[in-house]
Parts: C-alpha cells; structure tokens; sequence
C-alpha cells in the first residue's frame, strides 16, 4: 500500500475517495468513521499513515476503499509483507466483508490463504484460464498445478498420496480418524489421479 498512500492523516487518506466523488463533508465523515471503525483503525485518524505499520497501512488501504461503499473488491495480495498474525487478521477482515453480501476478488500466491477462505478458485499461467472451479478440485488436478507453477499447501499434497485432498490440518486429521467430510472423495480423486 506504501505507493497508493499520500495523504498527510489517516482521515484525509480514507476521506479522499468520498471527496473526490463529491460527497456532502458529513457524508464523508461518516463513511470515515465507518470505514476505519471496520479496519479497526478508529484511534488513529490524526496520524500520519506512513506511521503506521505494515498491517496498518494494508487496513487503511482497504478502509479508502470502503468508504466508497463499494460491491466489489479486488485485492492484489492483501497479505504480502505481513506476519502470519497480521495475515490471519487481514483475511479475516476480508471474510467479514464478504459476509456482509461484498464479492471479493483476491489474487494470491499463498497456498494457505486459497486453501482456507476460497469459494471458488481460478488458476492462470501466461495470460490463459486454466481453471475456473472449486479449489478442492484444482489441487487434485497435479498437471495443472505443475503448469502454473502453483504449489497445493503441504498438507494437500500429503493428502493427495492417500488419496485424497484436505485443504487444511483439520481436514486431514478429521479423515485419519475416520470422521472427515473429505473421505467420501477418495475414489474421486483416485479417478481424476487415474484420468490424468
């Protein structure tokens, strides 16, 4: 975000966009505060961003775009530069909105972010669709993985030697044990491993 920020406060820098659009000055007050309360930077309005920490910069970045109440976001690489905790808490946010009824768009090369909060995934490599469906799926199709350079998370590809293909820890331990919903895939992905 360090190149998209150039306000001299987190107020101006989220109050742009509003402006810009030719919103009342309540109006944009309001979605202001509204959008630094849901990024949780409500306490830091007067600072100056570059101030702020990486993860904070990530949220007021996504906060300017909010207050321009937005149906759809595309986020490229929300979580890069950023801690597993900052991560956690940045996908989290991203979740919330999506619950909220806001399409989300998030382009990523971290395995474990696809794995954990994709509904849908699409896999592209010079310019070409090569995948348009679940995430669950896409890992088991190793061929194409290997043609996008896209590597399945760890535990995926453990479980794709066992015959099936757990997107998280949970997953796979819910299936050695017997009580997995990812058991009932096995011949599934036996036949797409065999198909290939």
């Amino acid at each position: 975000p360090d190149h998209q920020l150039f306000a001299d406060t987190v107020e101006e820098e989220v109050a742009f966009g509003p402006r810009n659009i030719g919103l009342s000055a309540a109006e944009v007050d309001t979605r202001v505060r509204e959008a630094l309360a849901v990024v949780g930077l409500g306490g830091v309005r007067d600072r100056d961003p570059f101030l702020l920490g990486k993860g904070e910069r990530q949220r007021l970045a996504v906060a300017a775009l909010l207050a321009l109440r937005p149906h759809v976001l595309i986020l490229d690489e929300p979580t890069t530069g950023l801690d597993y905790l900052e991560q956690r808490q940045m996908m989290e946010l991203l979740r919330r909105l999506h619950r909220e009824g806001r399409t989300l768009v998030i382009i990523t090369h971290v395995p474990w972010v696809a794995a954990e909060y994709a509904e849908r995934a699409l896999l592209m490599a010079r310019g070409q669709l090569l995948w348009d469906g679940p995430l669950r799926d896409l890992c088991a199709r190793t061929d194409l993985c290997t043609r996008a350079s896209f590597r399945p998370p760890d535990i995926t590809r453990l479980g794709l030697h066992l015959g099936v293909v757990p997107l998280s820890v949970e997953e796979c331990v819910g299936w050695v044990r017997g009580k997995g919903a990812i058991s009932e895939r096995r011949s599934a992905v036996n036949q797409k491993r065999t198909a290939s």
